[in-house]
């Protein structure tokens, strides 16, 4: 028959069958196709896609329209009073015990469950996502775009916090126990020297550099994870330029701090501190990690 082959042929092919080892099975060959799909989901991310991830992010809010950061910072600035608010109502109906202060401290993350998981601009998260582009990129104009972002969402966060504050002191919102506890997390807050601010500023800003790392990075947890890192701000005593904002504008509208002390004991020290531990340590560090990770692979650049 034509199409079949030469009886030569056919002992060459089962000779080389005989001669040639047994084919090796390919490493996890016998999972199934939604086993392997199971296992790539489980596959964490490498640190490069990780910062290409916080760094594209970083990219989209440079580039976002200056009436959407600022009423989004706003909102912002509104949501993360809530966590002065819910730390104090928590202080009010705890009984009194060493372990209180422990549970109402919980209550400092609720302000910023809601702006993280509802997207809103908060300064000390745009702080690492903000730098990662121009890093990358060293150019001036993403530079002066990071400054624009930076200036806006501020501003409109203190714009928010100062809508909160004005609302809490002026409105008949709190009891009167409530309103204790306020004035003694306005107190606790005002309570370190510029100094102590600035340190404890750094912590803050490297937890929240850490958060949004994270969260990059995870899935299905993000609630966790907020809850936890900002927890440990509050239990740290660290110092947030927003959150504490709130806290010491409050403290001005009811008298017991001075606008003079507001901004040069607790915001400038603070502000210094939050920027100084999100982009100077946890950025830099984290793209010098993946720096010649992401060069190394064109489709990175």
């Amino acid at each position: 028959m034509s199409g079949s082959k030469p009886a030569k042929d056919k002992v060459s092919e089962a000779q080389g069958e005989k001669e040639s080892p047994a084919a090796e099975p390919t490493p996890g060959s016998g999972l199934s196709r939604k086993e392997k799909q199971q296992v790539r989901e489980g596959v964490r991310h490498r640190p490069a896609v990780v910062y290409e991830i916080i760094r594209v992010q970083g990219e989209i809010e440079l580039r976002r329209p200056v009436s959407a950061l600022w009423w989004s910072g706003v909102a912002a600035g509104i949501s993360i009073g809530l966590s002065f608010l819910t730390e104090a109502a928590l202080a009010a109906h705890l009984p009194d015990g060493g372990w209180s202060p422990l549970i109402a401290k919980l209550g400092y993350a609720a302000g910023f469950l809601i702006v993280i998981l509802g997207h809103q601009q908060l300064f000390t998260e745009n702080v690492l996502t903000a730098v990662l582009p121009i890093m990358a990129r060293k150019q001036v104009q993403w530079l002066l775009r990071m400054v624009r972002l930076w200036g806006i969402v501020l501003a409109a966060n203190l714009v928010g916090c100062l809508i909160f504050a004005l609302a809490l002191a002026f409105l008949p919102i709190v009891t009167a126990d409530v309103a204790i506890e306020l004035s003694k997390i306005v107190n606790a807050v005002m309570s370190n020297s510029p100094a102590e601010m600035f340190a404890k500023g750094i912590g803050a800003g490297w937890l929240i550099a850490a958060l949004v790392w994270i969260l990059s990075s995870t899935e299905h947890v993000e609630f966790l994870i907020i809850t936890l890192l900002t927890y440990l701000i509050a239990l740290f005593g660290f110092t947030h330029i927003v959150a504490g904002s709130a806290e010491t504008i409050y403290g001005v509208l009811t008298g017991g701090v001075s606008t003079e002390t507001a901004v040069f004991r607790f915001f400038l020290p603070t502000l210094a501190g939050n920027v100084f531990g999100g982009t100077v340590l946890f950025s830099v560090l984290s793209y010098a990690q993946v720096r010649e990770e992401i060069y190394a692979d064109p489709d990175a650049k």
